[in-house]
């Protein structure tokens, strides 16, 4: 598998999840849609830099590397890597506390609509910027 395919499989696995954000926003399911964006994040970032030919890490925040590899991405898409890297800081900080929470921090108290719609645009920002740079997928 190129880095290309694989790009594209990830494109495309973060373009289908998309769908579920409406349904868990429809459902008040806050801390599910924070956790599902920082997933969609996540792989379309790494869809990103796959296609640019750099093996992403295999942790969640990819933020640093996308920064310090911007010379190898175009004009277009350099100019929004840093608030690519900042979406993936704020959702890879909130993606634990989401899903699992602590004694004092229960997920599905603790996040509010405004919470979801942030993470929720910000996985349509950040795919539609992987769409921009790697081209259109199926999903």
């Amino acid at each position: 598998m190129t880095n290309r395919s694989l790009a594209t499989s990830y494109l495309t696995k973060a373009t289908s999840r998309l769908k579920l954000l409406p349904l868990l926003l429809s459902d008040e399911d806050y801390s599910d849609v924070i956790r599902e964006a920082q997933e969609i994040v996540e792989l379309a970032l790494k869809a990103m830099l796959r296609n640019q030919g750099i093996e992403p890490p295999k942790w969640h925040d990819v933020g640093p590397i996308l920064l310090g590899h911007a010379e190898r991405f175009p004009s277009g898409t350099r100019a929004h890597l840093q608030r690519l890297a900042e979406i993936s800081k704020w959702l890879r900080r909130e993606r634990e506390m989401a899903f699992y929470g602590e004694i004092d921090f229960i997920p599905s108290e603790e996040y509010e609509l405004d919470d979801a719609r942030r993470a929720s645009a910000d996985a349509e920002f950040t795919v539609g910027k992987a769409r921009e740079l790697i081209g259109p997928v199926k999903a």
